[in-house]
């Protein structure tokens, strides 16, 4: 749960942003998109993250990844439940897929946080959220660690999905943090290779779109 005092200082993501991706696009009214997505095609359909990622959300988003800060979850899936109930309405989900960690990472760590996050929206919604169909084939490097060329090459290849075909139609993928787009590209594109037609996502932030 947020306080009253650390609520009041978060910046939520309002009009203008970018129509593709949701990076706020603050002073640029008649742009449609960001810098990024001007300059590439990206797999998934179209996203939306709930907060701009300042210091005050890089904080609360490390005590939750990193320092067992569990709880955090339901602040966070509330605001977005609360946030993009009428934008999940329009895109009817069949399912919540979290982006997910590696296993290493997961048994350190001890949970995912974007699994947590899936699993308390898809109770606030009522939408099956499926921990069991995207996987991660290699242990990544941290992608905040690397540019925009090097995310991509980092996540050749990082996911699979063990069934020839997906059952879903349209799903929307959870994290935590969109910077350039690259996990969710990769994510997008394997489960559309296996049959799912559109791929949305939310996430808890998201950076400038300058």
């Amino acid at each position: 749960m947020a306080c009253q005092a650390c609520q009041e200082r978060l910046t939520y993501i309002r009009e203008p942003f970018c129509t593709k991706c949701g990076k706020p696009l603050e002073g640029m009214k008649d742009r449609e998109y960001c810098d990024s997505c001007q300059k590439r095609a990206h797999s998934f359909d179209r996203g939306r993250a709930l907060l701009c990622y300042d210091d005050c959300v890089r904080q609360s988003i490390a005590a939750f990844k990193y320092h067992g800060r569990r709880e955090y979850r339901e602040f966070y899936a509330r605001e977005m439940a609360k946030g993009f109930y009428e934008l999940a309405l329009r895109w009817q989900p069949e399912a919540l897929i979290p982006i997910p960690l590696h296993a290493s990472r997961k048994r350190k760590r001890g949970y995912n946080q974007a699994e947590l996050v899936a699993r308390e929206l898809g109770r606030l919604w009522g939408v099956p959220v499926d921990t069991g169909l995207l996987r991660r084939r290699k242990k990544t490097l941290p992608q905040k660690q690397l540019n925009e060329r090097q995310r991509r090459e980092n996540l050749k290849a990082a996911f699979f999905i063990l069934a020839d075909k997906v059952k879903y139609k349209t799903v929307i993928l959870i994290d935590d943090i969109y910077t350039t787009g690259s996990t969710m590209d990769a994510a997008a594109r394997i489960l559309k290779e296996k049959g799912v037609r559109k791929v949305y996502f939310l996430c808890i932030s998201i950076g400038s779109g300058r």
